[in-house]
């Protein structure tokens, strides 16, 4: 592995930030970082977090599957659609577990959802959760997400269920709390988001921020070609050099693209067209 470049699997605790959590890890490896897929401040788990110029590789990670263990509390709404949000109703009804499982089949398979009005989604350039706190009216437009399965694990107390929930980037499991409850004829909120998996990284072998030092930080480091599933090919000699210089060979191979590797150490990825290999992210 290139040792200046690859991933940390961090279990982000509840209470900071994503970017609090990514900051610790730049301070740490003296290194420019980046992390993928959000978590709010409430929520724990998963936080896949780049070093070095692993993070040219995200855009190969985007489409992977992301398991959630939340807790919605029904019953009650709040303008955050989680509890750290201001109560707007309370006392509502509490459905039962079989008028919520009655309804959990609508929101599998590929749905449209509206994001949570204090989300990062941009208007105009600007944040909504900035213009939400400045009092601005925000209008987010529905948006299509797959959710691959949705259960109910089971009822916790009068007004809380626990669910897992399967589903591709860009679902707000906040709105899933919000729209199960409105099927059901009531409201409800997210109390608790546990990301177990995120594609290559679970939470089973995820660290937390705590335990990472200046001194052991490369012992958790995973490396880049790791992450995600893509035919290789290894190009040695002259060849490598030629496309490091940015030059193409005529390889025969099928289009598509490929882990490069130069004499067998990961250099990025290859696009190949009509034959032509060249080199297309480079890591280092």
């Amino acid at each position: 592995m290139d040792s200046m470049s690859g991933f940390i699997n961090v279990n982000k605790p509840s209470g900071i930030s994503s970017a609090a959590a990514v900051s610790k890890i730049k301070r740490l490896t003296g290194l420019a970082c980046g992390h993928m897929g959000t978590l709010d401040p409430l929520a724990s788990g998963v936080l896949p977090v780049a070093f070095g110029n692993a993070s040219r590789l995200f855009n190969y990670l985007l489409d992977k599957e992301k398991v959630y263990r939340a807790v919605f509390r029904f019953g009650v709404d709040t303008d955050t659609l989680d509890s750290t949000g201001e109560v707007l109703q309370s006392g509502l009804p509490v459905p039962t577990e079989d008028e919520i499982n009655d309804v959990l089949t609508k929101f599998v398979g590929e749905i449209e959802q509206i994001p949570p009005i204090y989300s990062a989604k941009s208007i105009g350039g600007v944040r909504a959760y900035r213009l939400a706190r400045q009092g601005k009216e925000v209008e987010l437009s529905a948006k299509k997400v797959a959710v691959h399965a949705l259960e109910l694990l089971g009822r916790l107390n009068d007004e809380e269920y626990e669910f897992r929930i399967s589903c591709g980037g860009g679902t707000y499991i906040r709105s899933l709390a919000r729209d199960i409850a409105a099927a059901c004829g009531t409201c409800a909120i997210m109390v608790s988001l546990v990301r177990e998996k995120s594609g290559f990284f679970e939470l089973s072998s995820a660290v937390s921020p705590e335990q990472l030092t200046k001194e052991n930080w490369r012992s958790f480091a995973i490396a880049p070609d790791a992450v995600f599933a893509m035919p290789a090919c290894n190009i040695c000699g002259v060849d490598a050099i030629k496309l490091r210089n940015g030059l193409k060979l005529d390889t025969g191979m099928q289009d598509g693209e490929y882990k490069l590797y130069f004499d067998g150490v990961f250099y990025g990825i290859a696009a190949v067209e009509k034959g032509l290999l060249r080199a297309k992210v480079k890591l280092v």
